[in-house]
Order: C-alpha cells, then structure tokens, then sequence
C-alpha cells in the first residue's frame, strides 16, 4: 500500500503544482513553495516502510520545490526562481516560530490536544532548521547550475530552447543528492540507528533520482502552458 501512496503522489504533486501554476501563474509557484516547504517538514518526522526500505515521508512533495524553481527559472528568469528560494526560506522560519510559540501557553484542563501536539512538534525545531540550512543550499545550487547548464548548452549548440531535460536533471540530481546528505545527516543522525540512517540516504535518493526523471514531463508541460497562455507572464 505504501508503495502504491508513493507512486501516486509524484504525479499528485507534480500535477499540483502545475496546476497551480496555470491557475495563478508565478504566484502559484510561490504559493506552492510555501505549502510543499512546510508540509515536507512535518511529514518528514513519519518514518515508513515502503520498496523493501525504511524511509521518511516527505521526499516526494519536497522534491517538487525542485521543479517550482525550474519552472520559474525556465519562464520567469533567475531572479524569480531566487526569490521562490527566498520565499521557502522565509516560510520556514516563520513556521519555526509560530510552532513555537504554542508551546508557551498553558493547556486547560479540559484539553486533550496539547499533549500530542508537542509531542510532534518537540523535535521540529531541529528537523526544520536541519531542513532551513538543507534547502537554502542545495535550492541556491539548483538556480545556479541550472541557468548554468543553460547557458553552456546555448554556447555550445546555438539553441536556448533546447535540452531542457539537460538543465532540468543535471542540476536537480546533483541537488538532491546535497539535500539528502546535508538534511538526513543534520536531523536524524542520533536519532535513528545507523543503518536505519543509511537506508533513509540510499532509499532518500533513489527517491529523487527517479522524481528527477519524472519531474522532467511536468517541466515540459509547464513550459508548453506557458507559451500557449501567454498572459501567465503579466500574473
């Protein structure tokens, strides 16, 4: 069943996000930033069995913040896929910050929702500052080799529209492989055993490889959308 769940939610939240996009433009990739952030750090804390493998949930809405900052670098240029990244960095210290701040008050007696909450909540600061540093990082190194991918492919062969699945996978790959070492290390070593710590990484980045490759489709499409609606520009 995990399997099934894992499959369907790559073409769930590609196909969101693309939706999103032909909806309210560039401000539904920011919008989908925020979400997917977010929504990534507290799935993350969910440990499942799935493909003979242990692994945390989170991997796949996380990785598409990969293709939202390919697709703003494709159609809106580097400066707004680096203003994307800015906007999950901003998201997420603002979630730190307002996750805390429930820890502060006092519970009723007749409460029963505190208690679970932070129980959820208690590791996030450090699974969502392991995840702040982790994005800011491998999303920064993203934009870059993207647009630097383009521009060599450019020089190289005269076709700026051309190889698209070049820029796309060869700066997402190498990405998520920083994301993956940087965020598992910083969150979860100590936390969980050593080989469970290893299976998340190897079983963490065959998940994004094959995202990677997957995500390329949705990439073309958003493209596509882009040039047949040319008003998603001026959104």
């Amino acid at each position: 069943m995990n399997e099934i769940l894992m499959a369907a939610s790559v073409f769930v939240f590609f196909g969101g996000l693309v939706a999103f996009f032909r909806i309210f433009g560039k401000n539904g990739i920011f919008a989908w930033t925020v979400i997917c952030t977010i929504a990534a750090n507290i799935e993350v804390l969910i440990l499942v069995h799935a493909y003979g493998m242990d692994t945390t949930l989170g991997n796949v809405i996380f990785a598409s913040s990969f293709l939202a900052t390919d697709i703003m670098s494709e159609i809106y240029g580097k400066e707004e896929a680096n203003k994307c990244v800015k906007i999950g960095i901003a998201a997420n210290i603002t979630f730190i910050l307002i996750s805390q701040s429930w820890f502060l008050y006092v519970p009723a007696e007749a409460d029963t929702m505190a208690s679970p909450i932070r129980t959820v909540f208690a590791n996030t600061p450090r699974v969502m500052l392991s995840s702040l540093f982790a994005y800011a990082v491998c999303e920064i190194y993203d934009v870059w080799a993207y647009h630097h991918i383009w521009k060599w492919s450019e020089k190289k062969f005269g076709n700026r529209k051309g190889f698209l699945w070049l820029r796309n996978n060869g700066s997402t790959m190498v990405s998520q492989l920083i994301n993956v070492l940087v965020f598992n290390l910083l969150a979860f070593a100590g936390v969980f055993p050593t080989r469970v710590l290893i299976q998340i990484l190897i079983f963490g980045y065959l998940i994004f490889l094959a995202t990677s490759i997957l995500d390329t489709p949705f990439l073309y499409l958003a493209r596509r959308i882009a040039e047949k609606h040319p008003e998603l520009l001026s959104k």
